[in-house]
């Protein structure tokens, strides 16, 4: 049976954005100059270094995604979008994003097809474990999507990625979420970075 595993980036205080997220800083004010340039630099700047763990982010089967994560459109689909991640998004299979407004799927350049999921986030793993088979099925976030699904006991797994430095305010994983049971079953530390895998114990 595939496995729910929750990815997300935080800080030291656990915030995977910070505050005023917009288009032009999708991860809100991080410090950096935009697109979660202190948050996300293990990814970029590091990314030899931290090769493994970017390597894991893109080997599910099959993504779920929360409206803000794909994009900074809000109300009803009243204006093109396809995704921050350009024509051929590095997800190479079905996406389902959860939404509240209905749209038709959406297919991009090397396999990723978005569908727009409006009926919640069960149903969301019901249809992704439909398309996964016996492939995993990553969480990608934001952190209010991750929380919804810890809160409701569908993670197996949550791998999370520290960076060192806090923000006070924001989108905080965790937030919302009852105490968890939590086995760590990998650590490593890099110079950007100390990357954690636990298993959600039921």
């Amino acid at each position: 049976m595939s496995r729910v595993i929750a990815n997300q980036t935080i800080t030291a205080d656990g915030y995977a954005a910070g505050i005023n997220q917009s288009e032009e800083r999708p991860f809100g004010e991080d410090g950096g100059d935009g697109w979660g340039d202190r948050l996300h630099a293990w990814m970029f700047d590091h990314a030899e270094e931290n090769r493994d763990e970017v390597e894991q982010l893109g080997a599910a089967r099959v993504h779920i995604m929360g409206r803000n994560m794909f994009g900074p459109v809000r109300g009803e689909w009243d204006r093109e979008w396809n995704g921050w991640w350009g024509d051929d998004p590095p997800f190479h299979g079905p996406v389902f994003v959860l939404t509240h407004h209905p749209r038709d799927p959406q297919p991009m350049a090397g396999g990723t097809t978005y569908h727009f999921v409006t009926d919640g986030i069960e149903a969301a793993l019901v249809r992704a474990r439909e398309a996964a088979g016996d492939g995993d099925i990553s969480i990608q976030g934001g952190a209010d999507t991750i929380n919804q699904y810890l809160a409701a006991g569908l993670v197996d797994e949550l791998r999370l990625h520290i960076v060192p430095f806090t923000l006070g305010g924001g989108a905080r994983l965790f937030d919302g979420v009852q105490p968890l049971k939590l086995e760590q079953v990998y650590a490593r530390t890099a110079s950007s970075v100390i990357h954690v895998t636990y298993r959600v114990l039921r």
